[in-house]
């Protein structure tokens, strides 16, 4: 049931994300234009993001437990550091250059675009090395 609950909330993310149009990377890098040709439609997007997952937050904090799961898997970091600060600056630096965050890329994998490809490859790369470095860094 949990592969099945996974899958089908997938589907309907990338659904989202291809009938907002999240998934075109020229639409995207025009919402973020502000100073040029600002294409603000992506604002209705976010808020209605925001919205949904703030409602389920309030009501996920009256359960004991998820529906599919033993347990609530919550973000245990407290503080903002350098590291957050960083990886917060490349992610944004990344998306206003590509106009792609990893959600997108992955559902424009399937137009098997080379230049998707490259991205997504650079993307794991990235996630490897930042890995890695994080490991090294706390021994």
């Amino acid at each position: 049931m949990k592969i099945l609950i996974a899958l089908l909330g997938g589907f309907i993310f990338g659904l989202g994300l291809l009938v907002s149009g999240m998934n075109d990377p020229a639409k995207v890098r025009g919402f973020l234009d502000v100073f040029g040709e600002w294409r603000p439609e992506l604002i209705a997007v976010m808020g209605s993001a925001v919205t949904v997952f703030f409602i389920a937050y309030q009501l996920s904090r009256k359960w004991k437990a998820p529906l599919f799961s033993e347990r609530f898997h919550l973000p245990n970091l407290k503080v903002v550091d350098k590291n957050l600060i960083v990886g917060a600056i490349l992610f944004g630096v990344g998306w206003g250059l590509v106009g792609l965050c990893p959600g997108p890329a992955l559902v424009n994998l399937l137009t098997f675009d080379s230049s998707i490809l490259w991205f997504v490859g650079a993307l794991l790369v990235g996630n490897r090395l930042a890995h890695v470095w994080s490991v090294q860094k706390k021994h």
